[in-house]
């Protein structure tokens, strides 16, 4: 996995958000601003690409996207519950349509017994209230997962594009 890759697949992914009249803009914690990187490796990703947050604290997170501190005392910030408030946070901070939010531990430290090195919590949203959480657990080292965590949340949202084109015929 490398970030070629990736610069690739965000290029497919500008490409769809591009024929939607859409942007995107995404929140990172582990990955330290890895999506927003590879998206503007692509020459005239200003055209899709709105605007990244890396919220790698938890202040971060409650200061930039409005994630609440109770729900990050209480579930953490490796969690779908986090990951989701970034996700709506991202959309109501941004002029995005779309957006992805990752955190999670890349590792090698970090681990506790219930959120092994590889769990990756990722938070997608969009302007239509749809929205989705999940959580992934990845394998490799700290680069490699942080590189398989950017191929999953580009991968995700052309998934959600081409469905929403598919779905308007």
């Amino acid at each position: 996995m490398d970030m070629t890759k990736n610069a690739q697949l965000a290029q497919e992914v500008g490409e769809l958000l591009m024929q939607q009249g859409k942007m995107m803009a995404c929140s990172e914690s582990c990955t330290g601003g890895g999506v927003a990187f590879c998206a503007t490796e692509n020459a005239g990703s200003s055209a899709w690409f709105e605007r990244g947050f890396v919220t790698y604290s938890n202040q971060a997170k409650q200061d930039s996207l409005g994630v609440d501190f109770d729900i990050l005392q209480s579930f953490g910030a490796v969690s779908e519950e986090v990951v989701k408030e970034m996700a709506v946070g991202t959309l109501a901070n941004s002029n995005a349509d779309i957006s992805v939010s990752i955190s999670g531990i890349a590792g090698p430290g970090g681990a506790t017994e219930d959120k092994p090195v590889g769990t990756v919590c990722f938070g997608f949203a969009d302007k239509s209230d749809w929205h989705q959480e999940t959580t992934v657990y990845f394998t490799g080292g700290r680069s490699e997962i942080r590189q398989s965590a950017i191929e999953y949340a580009f991968l995700t949202i052309k998934n959600r594009l081409e469905s929403v084109v598919n779905s308007n015929g």
